[in-house]
């Protein structure tokens, strides 16, 4: 079944306690596609970039099955650029530079051939322009989930609360949660946000995990304890696109499935932050994804074969 992507394709310089990456491949579409890219060949993006993206980048991408006929290049311009500096921790960082350039007065542009997706993900843009997207398709898709930040909440909340109305599943993280509903507890976040259109939330904890929420029923990933963490950046866009990319495989919509679907988006995410940029993304093999897995499925597996 067919997965777009919607989101940016980007530079990012990234310093972190362990080195410095400088103007490498990033952004939410690249990080999403590629990590789908290992469940679905079927996979298309719409997105903006500048003449000075690397060909050999592009053809990547293409080597992945990734369709980039929505994939807008504008000549003479440069691409959206963020660089970011992270702390000792790895989970708080400073925005250094931002540079939207191409992405300034960005217009998605559905091809014809896109238009009847069979599932949707919609990267941190403007509820706008993620608005606008799901108007240019010719049916539903079977299912869509849509990412946001705080920036859009503080911003942007009237288009925010619209576009939600229209999607299935939204994938935030805690800090996020907690603003969009205004509940310090997670679970009277969801119903909260639930009631707000999304019939699906996954709550993103970072090094703490991945919790998902549908109804009244509640699912909580772990995550993997990793020996080395080198670069946090895009680990939710890869999260995303593993989950999305297992449902558009398996095309199964049931809670038991999307709690799959959070365990491999929670191992390919886990691959991400090994290396910088997408560099461990572009190595793996299906081989390490299963052990991943079946290290995923240890983490929480127990007999509890005392009775009180």
């Amino acid at each position: 079944m067919s997965l777009l992507a919607v989101g940016t394709v980007a530079f990012d310089d990234i310093e972190t306690p362990f080195g410095r990456a400088e103007k490498v491949v990033g952004g939410a579409a690249t990080y999403i596609t590629l990590a789908a890219s290992y469940f679905t060949d079927n996979l298309k993006i719409v997105s903006v970039i500048g003449d000075d993206f690397p060909e050999d980048e592009l053809s990547y991408m293409k080597s992945r099955g990734i369709d980039l006929e929505g994939l807008q290049v504008k000549t003479g311009e440069k691409s959206f650029f963020w660089a970011g500096k992270y702390h000792d921790n790895l989970n708080e960082r400073d925005t250094l530079d931002t540079q939207l350039n191409v992405l300034a007065d960005f217009k998605p542009v559905l091809p014809a051939s896109y238009k009847d997706t069979d599932f949707l993900m919609l990267g941190n843009l403007t509820p706008a322009v993620q608005k606008e997207v799901i108007g240019q398709l010719n049916k539903r898709p079977k299912f869509i989930a849509l990412d946001t930040m705080n920036f859009w909440m503080d911003t942007a909340m009237d288009s925010l609360l619209d576009v939600l109305q229209h999607i299935d599943a939204l994938i935030i993280n805690d800090e996020e949660a907690r603003q969009l509903s205004g509940e310090h507890s997670l679970v009277k976040a969801a119903e909260k946000i639930h009631a707000l259109g999304p019939r699906h939330l996954v709550i993103k904890k970072g090094e703490h995990g991945a919790l998902l929420f549908e109804g009244g029923k509640v699912f909580f990933a772990p995550a993997l304890p990793l020996a080395e963490v080198y670069d946090p950046t895009g680990a939710g866009d890869t999260f995303a696109g593993g989950f999305m990319g297992y449902i558009a495989r398996t095309g199964d919509l049931s809670f038991e499935n999307m709690k799959r679907a959070v365990i491999y988006g929670s191992a390919m995410a886990s691959f991400c932050v090994e290396k910088f940029s997408i560099e461990r993304l572009k190595e793996l093999s299906n081989k390490e994804i299963n052990k991943r897995i079946s290290q995923f499925v240890e983490l929480v597996n127990f007999d509890a074969d005392i009775e009180l």
